[in-house]
């Protein structure tokens, strides 16, 4: 039995780079796309990108959701409440 689909996948990640880089890329193809001065398939083909690259760090996300859970699960805690997000994405204060 080989891994060749899971080295793929890999590969395919690395090359988008980090959540961090994917994630300022998208920022900079949402200020092209809202600017409203793209040629229609310049428009089309960044739209393509940043749904690439929106997948890619839900999929990241998830990941490090999951691993944060089992680590608190190992940790002995009880179970981990989500924490809620104010509007810039900062945790709220109670």
């Amino acid at each position: 039995m080989t891994n060749k689909p899971k080295r793929q996948r890999k590969q395919r990640d690395e090359s988008m780079g980090s959540f961090e880089k994917a994630l300022a890329r998208l920022e900079e193809i949402a200020e092209q796309l809202e600017s409203g001065e793209l040629r229609l398939e310049k428009a089309i083909a960044l739209a393509e990108e940043g749904l690439k690259l929106s997948q890619f760090c839900e999929k990241q996300l998830t990941q490090a959701e999951g691993k944060i859970e089992q680590l608190v699960e190992r940790m002995g805690a009880v179970g981990a409440e989500p924490m809620e997000m104010g509007a810039e994405g900062e945790e709220e204060e109670d």
